[in-house]
């Protein structure tokens, strides 16, 4: 267990800083103070790792616009898969888009993003959150636990405004893809990429499908990671089409 002491320390700062903003938030939010704790809580750590989601963006970028490039230089060295890697190597190094290095920040937020998740998911933190309510619903609860009272409006809120903002969000991806020819997060080139370009549009979806197995607190919380998403998204993701020929943005 000691090599998951550092995560359990997390997870216990995290449950001290919920529990503060609970106490802060109180006399505004009264008995939905943990909710709104919750979702304060979830944007603060979503605003600290934003740097991390600005590079991620740039570089996909500065990939995406070195696409025909890459085509190009597939198609002259198709018979010399070394003279290839080493032609695709100074291409991405002159435009300062090592493709490994766009997989950094997604790897640094994991951390952060794995941390809200045991918060929220389970009892670790002690701050008794699953025990707390929701217009009568324990933050614990499950939809599998029953929907009377309040849980069946709840839910049904919560899992309807999932739906919409993941169907916003698959339509930004394929609208961004019409326009540039790839899609965020996906390799621009590759025998894979054109599979994994259709695939990621439905990955938004995904998110109503976990939700379905996880306590309120957590649906809470995934509402809210998803709309700052979305948020993200429109701001920082939108299309930019780059005319062939166009020469690559080094800043």
């Amino acid at each position: 267990m000691l090599a998951f002491a550092p995560l359990h320390d997390a997870v216990g700062a995290a449950g001290a800083a919920l529990s503060w903003l609970t106490d802060l938030l109180e006399p505004l939010a009264g008995g939905a103070a943990t909710a709104a704790a919750i979702v304060v809580l979830t944007v603060a750590v979503r605003l600290l790792i934003s740097p991390l989601t600005v590079a991620q963006v740039r570089g996909e970028r500065r990939r995406a616009a070195l696409a025909p490039q890459v085509r190009d230089l597939q198609r002259r060295y198709a018979d010399d898969p070394a003279r290839l890697q080493s032609e695709l190597f100074g291409l991405y190094r002159s435009a300062g888009a090592n493709p490994v290095a766009g997989c950094l920040p997604v790897l640094l937020q994991a951390p952060f993003l794995l941390v809200m998740y045991r918060l929220f998911s389970t009892a670790e933190g002690g701050t008794g959150l699953l025990d707390e309510r929701l217009a009568g619903v324990p933050l614990g609860h499950h939809l599998t636990d029953g929907l009377a009272g309040a849980a069946g409006p709840l839910f049904g809120g919560l899992l309807a405004l999932l739906v919409v903002l993941a169907g916003w969000m698959s339509r930004r991806i394929r609208r961004a893809a019409a326009a540039t020819g790839t899609v965020a997060g996906a390799p621009a080139e590759g025998p894979g990429a054109a599979t994994l370009a259709r695939l990621l549009p439905l990955l938004p979806y995904g998110t109503v499908l976990v939700a379905l197995v996880l306590p309120l607190a957590a649906v809470i919380y995934l509402v809210t990671t998803t709309a700052w998403s979305a948020l993200e998204q429109a701001v920082l993701r939108r299309p930019q089409p780059v005319p062939a020929g166009a020469d690559i943005d080094r800043r």
